[in-house]
């Protein structure tokens, strides 16, 4: 292996590529970074077999079409302290490969290789391509929809951890939950190809987001394949293993009838809770809401023996149609609506044991917010 390209090239790819790394698997060969040449195209790959990253950078081939895995982390590392130079080479010992020359300006590195026979085969990108999204609605819809999972490792149900794709003939739909919560996004595809459902981590959808964010590029095409779905922007491709668990069906999740309607200004709902929150109880971490006709505002408070209480008075849109008295874990509302653009929400009831519903209103919804929703279940505490 024997090439020369611009750094910046090099930095851009190994960076993208550094999202996908295997750092904490039981096979060695996943923190490394397989560098492969086509013609005047280095591919860069990476993966823990959950995810994996491709991506391609032009260089300048001083040598024959050859493959390689250096360690990943060094690399990128290496990749963040290099010295200021337009151009870095690269050049693998004549011998026999085992050990690589870094140049870049006055420093140069010697890096060992390693086996790459031990590297993992990765599928190349599917024939089938089945949607084409734009890159800043998916980044909302992921923004507003997978912090509602469980994390892997919290919950033996893999579909708690993960974000369902829906694709439909005219919109993409985006659901996570975690059995006490749910977080929807209906956005408006650029393409659909192929109506279909998929189920992916969300650790490992933030990763994508991350890489895209990085790529710039205004749409991201989906392509399906054996228990993977990819997403190609740009040079980059990002693989992602699909959850093989059924998704919770969330449409009987989602309450129908809610007679009592609580309109906010969302910023001071925001405050107010993040205040009340302070003194509620460590196990339940629960904040109680009372309202009533007789009143255009809502009182919300929280208690512990250990930190002591707190209460304070929200002004409401409207006085509330019916009384009701209901408790929240703060943490779960404070959540939605920090993830929120609207100047107004409505926090839709219609008993203390049911699940209430939180959603933009008002005359002007922010466009950052169509096509949101927010469900949570009550707290019970003790009497």
């Amino acid at each position: 292996m024997d090439f020369v390209c611009k750094k910046d090239d090099l930095v851009f790819g190994v960076r993208l590529a550094s999202y996908a790394l295997g750092t904490r698997s039981s096979m060695p060969v996943l923190s490394g970074m397989k560098m492969e040449i086509e013609k005047t195209v280095l591919r860069l790959h990476a993966t823990d077999l959950e995810r994996a990253v491709h991506c391609d950078i032009p260089i300048e081939n001083k040598g024959d079409g050859e493959s390689l895995v250096l360690n990943g982390a060094i690399l990128s590392q290496i990749a963040s302290h290099l010295p200021e130079d337009e151009r870095i080479s690269l050049k693998s010992d004549a011998k026999d490969g085992a050990v690589v020359k870094l140049r870049c300006g006055e420093a140069s590195f010697d890096l060992p290789t390693l086996p790459i026979e031990d590297y993992p085969q990765l599928p190349p990108l599917p024939q089938t391509r089945v949607a084409t999204l734009a890159t800043d609605r998916l980044h909302r819809a992921l923004e507003q929809t997978a912090f509602a999972t469980l994390k892997a490792g919290e919950t033996t149900r893999l579909s708690l951890t993960g974000v369902n794709i829906v694709l439909k003939k005219d919109q993409v739909r985006l659901v996570a939950t975690n059995g006490y919560r749910l977080a929807m996004k209906t956005i408006e595809p650029e393409t659909i190809h192929e109506e279909a459902e998929y189920l992916i981590e969300a650790g490992v959808l933030i990763d994508l987001d991350r890489v895209l964010s990085q790529v710039g590029e205004s749409t991201v095409e989906l392509f399906a394949g054996d228990g993977q779905i990819f997403f190609q922007s740009g040079g980059v491709i990002f693989a992602a293993k699909t959850i093989a668990e059924e998704f919770p069906d969330f449409e009987r999740v989602i309450p129908k009838e809610n007679p009592i309607s609580l309109s906010f200004d969302r910023q001071a709902l925001l405050s107010t809770l993040q205040r009340i929150e302070i003194t509620a109880a460590e196990e339940s971490n629960a904040v109680t809401l009372r309202a009533t006709p007789e009143e255009s505002a809502i009182r919300i408070n929280s208690s512990s023996k250990e930190k002591g209480e707190a209460e304070e008075r929200v002004r409401l849109g409207k006085v509330p149609s019916a009384p009701i008295e209901i408790s929240f874990k703060a943490e779960y509302l404070i959540d939605a609506l920090k993830r929120m653009a609207s100047k107004q929400i409505t926090l839709w009831l219609s008993a203390a044991e049911k699940a209430g519903l939180i959603e933009p209103s008002g005359d002007t919804i922010d466009p950052l917010d169509d096509g949101f929703l927010y469900v949570c279940m009550p707290v019970r505490l003790a009497s």
